[in-house]
């Protein structure tokens, strides 16, 4: 079947595709795109095909911009006339037999129908495309995919690099030598600037998706909260958060999950989630779910006894009452600094009114007030999300983390808390707030049985 060949072989009705944003949308960010590169030419190479069962899952560039989710997919993107082609891979009877349909080159008006671009065509016509093209932007920084982000995949290529036995070069840059031997006399410009300045302001139907996203992530994390009890080991309170995500439609988790008892707090983005949950300390829950390609993030600390300790409750009760007085001076207009000044100097009265049970703790809530990593990252398709919110005023549909954190290098405790936020009109939507975050609320909230306790089987 040729590119151009709109014939339908069989019914193409159950073909698999995303419904959470419609055509315009897409042609909307694309024509965004057409308007930031002049007279050049976009091209966006999609991910490779994973080689494992698992469910594929498109890049986050590519998915923005089209919502394609089949492996070796290309698009490009005219500045000139803002006309978009979608390339794809031919059909694969005997992949299709097995796996069900899936979208492909001769679907060439259904592509046009779901995803708005003008033309549809094999991924082989993508070279003759862009014969003699004198400008090309294309995306330099790593595609993020499944649970990844871009500072982790920098950090994967830096361990590759300076391997002996690899170096290979990423895909990125095995995508650019392509194009400079398909056209020599060609610029090769970093489209990932502006991708990155586009994805910072979600829209509308974006926040609709991480609401969702949000609201599972506050039902996981419940759930773990109801769950715990001495002798458990970290990784099922995860299981738990897992059920929920997986039972409500996700595809598993936005990044791994971070369950952290004890001593493994200190360690941010610990992972190993191995250890015991042991009786008077508190445990640390850090996860949230893929939720069809956009995520969310919180931070959760609770006692494993259900109660409280009073040292507890003296830092982590500060943190929390730090992180609603950030909550509330979140607005439109103002910059991530003017609210982290403007906290501070509404916090500094409870830091010195306090009767700190030790000077450690009174010297760590001054640290904290001083600190000015609260408004922590952007939060979106990845966990880390790309964009820079901090360089200007808050905008709508900006969307971070608000992530108040304490240390006290003394006793090598670290105490935090953490939501998800999105910048409104009115101020700020607090996208995790249905977590129990008030610690009486807690108290009261892991007094409920867990599914734990209604499934265990005793292995």
């Amino acid at each position: 079947m040729s590119d151009t060949d709109t014939s339908q072989h069989d019914d193409r009705s159950g073909l698999y595709f995303q419904d959470d944003f419609p055509a315009e949308e897409f042609t909307a960010r694309r024509r965004r795109v057409a308007d930031a590169i002049g007279s050049g030419v976009a091209v966006i190479a999609g991910a490779r095909a994973s080689g494992s069962f698992e469910i594929f899952r498109q890049t986050n560039d590519f998915y923005y911009l089209c919502g394609v989710e089949v492996p070796h997919a290309y698009l490009r993107i005219d500045g000139a006339s803002g006309k978009a082609t979608l390339y794809l891979p031919p059909r694969d009877p005997k992949h299709e037999k097995s796996e069900g349909a899936t979208l492909n080159a001769g679907d060439v008006e259904i592509g046009k129908r779901l995803t708005g671009v003008d033309e549809v065509r094999t991924h082989e016509a993508l070279a003759g495309d862009l014969v003699g093209a004198m400008q090309l932007d294309t995306p330099h920084a790593p595609a993020e995919g499944r649970q990844a982000c871009r500072d982790v995949l920098r950090h994967a290529q830096k361990s590759i690099a300076a391997d002996p036995w690899d170096g290979r070069p990423t895909a990125e840059e095995r995508f650019r030598e392509r194009l400079v031997a398909v056209c020599p006399n060609a610029e090769i410009r970093d489209l990932s600037p502006i991708l990155d300045r586009l994805r910072t302001i979600k829209s509308p139907r974006e926040i609709d998706v991480m609401r969702r996203a949000g609201k599972l992530t506050t039902l996981g994390v419940a759930e773990a909260m109801r769950c715990t009890r001495p002798g458990l080991i970290e990784y099922q309170l995860a299981s738990a958060a897992d059920y929920i995500y997986s039972v409500h439609g996700a595809r598993g988790g936005g990044y791994r999950p971070i369950v952290a008892c004890g001593a493994n707090i200190v360690n941010a983005h610990y992972y190993r989630n191995n250890c015991p949950l042991v009786d008077g300390e508190l445990v640390l829950m850090d996860y949230a779910p893929d939720c069809n390609n956009y995520t969310s993030d919180i931070g959760r600390m609770w006692p494993v006894s259900g109660k409280y300790a009073p040292a507890q409750r003296e830092l982590y009760g500060f943190i929390v009452e730090y992180h609603k007085v950030l909550l509330r001076l979140i607005r439109p207009g103002v910059t991530a600094d003017q609210v982290m000044d403007e906290a501070a100097a509404e916090i500094e009265a409870l830091v010195e009114s306090t009767a700190w049970s030790k000077p450690a703790y009174r010297q760590a809530a001054r640290q904290t007030r001083n600190f000015r990593g609260h408004l922590s990252h952007g939060v979106g398709m990845a966990v880390h999300d790309v964009g820079d919110y901090t360089a200007e005023p808050l905008a709508e549909g900006v969307v971070f983390a608000l992530d108040p954190q304490m240390w006290v290098p003394e006793e090598q405790l670290y105490i935090r808390v953490e939501d998800t936020v999105v910048v409104t009109a009115a101020g700020v939507e607090n996208l995790t707030a249905a977590a129990p975050l008030e610690l009486d609320d807690v108290e009261q909230h892991m007094q409920q049985p867990g599914m734990i306790d209604l499934v265990d089987v005793g292995l």
